[in-house]
């Protein structure tokens, strides 16, 4: 007997007689066996991947009508995603047609070749039907045993990136989502690193009472170096600031004397300007007193693959840690970030990668060399991208920007435009007239929806950042965001 009366257990449901209550559960699995069935018929008829495909070339024949950002009327169609949690299943048809008719439009056209907003490469047809592929495999990344396939192309990939960027041999990699979690799984090791040659083992003894350390930045590194530094708990008080050059560069005469406690942080590619650190001269001072070098290469680092800008990335051999994405310059699918480190049991150490679980083998277990232990196997998507490629096709793709982005340079400069930067790569800083006139410009040009770039400051005056990514980008692009800048120009002046 409960408080609520007499009960028994029917086959078919549960029956309270007191209240008259009759919960029978038989419609309940069968709805369940319906949806199960369901779901089981969806995958042997593959209907509803053939209709996102349809629904995806749709969006791939139309791209060059698209507007590159969607206009206000368009996110209006956002509206059609409100709603609560449904309580009952719906048609799985509607599922995509919702994301497409509503989805589709209100996406951001950087898969096309007119969008020069944040550093975004498009996605190279191979690497893209390889993610459609590697979808339907769904692989967790993270050991050999949960996928020995991803294992296999990271341990290839790792070593065509070592002999791409000329990387000392003993160097390792992780994939990881992007830069950000490279860097701070790059920063990371470098703090365990450090303090264990202080005889100090953060892993045992953790931070309190650890002996400090002392942070090196100069002021025009990126914002996601400086977020990674506050999570590693160093505040902004404990950061030793250099002073940078015109063009974002750091100044090393002004840098203060190193030590074994040290971590400095240098940059190849600025997101501005696109300038790099002399990592020779840097890299030289560090070494003799057992110092880290960390460089985050964003997208710069793929300079080092051109016969042409090699030059740029001279030293960055020297280094300790490397951070870069495969989604940026190289223009593979998002997510695709690599930390590179060339201390491979710090790296592992740091990581700490142990359960009781955990069946590791006798290959390579990514998990080991990133914080992520279930993580998505972006392996595959890189490896098809650079050996579609091949070293003289990412030299190519790595000249084509930089040749682009000169001529959006040039071509603006001779409208009028006043040129901040040095195009050393694949980044164009410009301005025109006063703050008012150069924040007008790139509101006009963003509303268009003919192409995207953004607004940015430099030196605290506002400026037009245009970043050259993709490998879609044309000449009639070029032509098409130039004519932009033209007609902005007259509007303003």
């Amino acid at each position: 007997m409960s408080q609520f009366g007499y009960y028994f257990i029917h086959p078919l449901g549960f029956v309270d007689f007191t209240r008259g209550i009759c919960f029978v559960f038989l419609s309940i699995k069968y709805t369940q066996m319906e949806l199960h069935r369901e779901m089981h018929g969806s995958f042997a008829s593959k209907s509803l991947i053939r209709t996102a495909l349809e629904y995806a070339f749709d969006y791939l024949d139309n791209l060059d009508e698209k507007d590159v950002f969607p206009q206000e009327e368009s996110v209006l169609k956002l509206s059609a995603f409100d709603e609560q949690l449904p309580l009952k299943s719906c048609p799985p048809e509607d599922v995509l047609t919702l994301l497409h008719e509503s989805g589709s439009p209100n996406s951001v056209a950087q898969s096309g070749g007119r969008y020069f907003g944040f550093v975004n490469g498009s996605s190279i047809p191979v690497a893209m039907a390889s993610k459609y592929l590697s979808a339907a495999w769904d692989q967790n990344g993270g050991l050999y045993n949960t996928s020995p396939i991803n294992s296999k192309l990271e341990s290839i990939c790792q070593q065509w990136l070592i002999e791409l960027f000329d990387l000392p041999q003993e160097t390792v990699a992780g994939f990881v989502s992007g830069t950000s979690l490279a860097n701070f799984t790059a920063l990371c090791t470098a703090r365990f690193h450090l303090l264990r040659n202080l005889g100090w083992d953060i892993n045992e003894q953790g931070l309190n009472g650890a002996p400090p350390l002392r942070i090196i930045l100069h002021k025009q590194i990126h914002s996601s170096v400086k977020r990674t530094i506050a999570l590693l708990g160093y505040g902004k008080r404990n950061i030793e600031w250099v002073d940078s050059d015109e063009q974002g560069r750091i100044i090393v005469d002004r840098m203060p004397k190193l030590d074994s406690s040290c971590l400095v942080l240098l940059q190849a590619g600025n997101a501005n300007t696109g300038s790099f650190d002399d990592f020779d001269t840097v890299c030289a001072l560090a070494k003799k007193v057992d110092a880290w070098v960390h460089i985050d290469g964003a997208f710069g680092l793929w300079a080092a693959a051109s016969k042409t800008l090699s030059h740029l990335t001279t030293g960055i051999q020297h280094a300790d840690s490397w951070a870069v994405d495969g989604h940026k310059a190289l223009n593979t699918p998002y997510d695709c970030g690599i930390v590179l480190c060339k201390h491979k049991d710090a790296l592992i150490s740091t990581m700490q990668a142990t359960g009781e679980y955990i069946v590791y083998s006798d290959q390579r277990d990514p998990m080991m060399y990133t914080p992520e232990m279930s993580k998505r196997s972006r392996a595959i998507e890189l490896w098809a991208t650079m050996k579609y490629l091949g070293r003289t096709g990412i030299e190519e793709l790595v000249n084509q920007l930089h040749a682009q982005a000169l001529k959006i340079s040039e071509g603006v400069t001779d409208l009028g435009y006043t040129p901040i930067n040095n195009v050393v790569f694949n980044q164009v800083l410009v301005k025109y007239g006063d703050e008012a006139k150069t924040n007008a410009i790139v509101s006009y040009i963003q509303k268009s929806g003919k192409a995207w770039l953004g607004g940015s400051t430099w030196k605290g005056r506002a400026v037009i950042r245009i970043s050259v990514c993709s490998w879609a980008t044309t000449e009639k692009d070029i032509e098409t965001l130039i004519s932009l800048f033209k007609e902005a120009r007259d509007l303003v002046r």
